[in-house]
């Protein structure tokens, strides 16, 4: 089977369903936009060592790509394609919100903004927040079209703050110091 179809040389692609839409159609710039996020949370698993200390930091990641997989499917189908999609509900959500109270019930109190940096894989922690952030505003801009399952939404909100509460992890872990906004007037 070959890779390219030559179907979208005209600017259309087909969702879950058959549908074709143009390929600037909210629908394909929300999953279009959680694709790139995956590509960018892969690269954050690649690049955190192999240690047990990471472990279950791969384990989470790993998880989190499966995650978005289903996500990505579930804006691509029209609304009746949907029941044969794998399923997507409020556990995913759950289970980040676990993550992030793991990770932050060891982390100080903060009291100013983070920077980001300070090691490329605290820096990859932000790029994946800010991706993840864009994934949400295109998914908010598709939900005042059609119907988003709800535990996208949530799930994608809060999966920016995982990342952020990871990069907060991250700097701790390696012992980074975290660079914070400290601004004067």
């Amino acid at each position: 089977m070959k890779v390219y179809t030559k179907t979208g040389d005209r600017g259309t692609t087909s969702l879950v369903g058959g549908e074709r839409v143009a390929k600037t159609h909210p629908r394909i710039e929300a999953y279009g936009t959680i694709d790139e996020l995956m590509s960018f949370t892969a690269l954050l698993n690649d690049s955190l060592p192999q240690t047990e200390l990471c472990a279950p930091y791969h384990e989470t990641l790993t998880t989190i790509l499966d995650h978005l997989m289903r996500i990505a499917s579930h804006l691509a189908a029209e609304t009746d394609s949907i029941k044969y999609l794998p399923v997507f509900d409020a556990q995913a959500v759950e289970f980040l919100e676990k993550q992030i109270d793991w990770m932050q019930a060891s982390l100080p109190e903060i009291r100013y903004f983070t920077l980001p940096g300070g090691a490329p894989v605290v820096s990859l922690c932000h790029v994946c927040r800010t991706v993840c952030r864009r994934a949400e505003r295109r998914i908010c801009s598709l939900s005042g079209q059609c119907v988003v399952n709800e535990c996208v939404t949530e799930y994608v909100n809060r999966l920016s703050d995982y990342f952020y509460v990871l990069g907060r992890k991250m700097s701790q872990e390696f012992h980074i110091k975290e660079l914070l906004w400290q601004y004067d007037k």
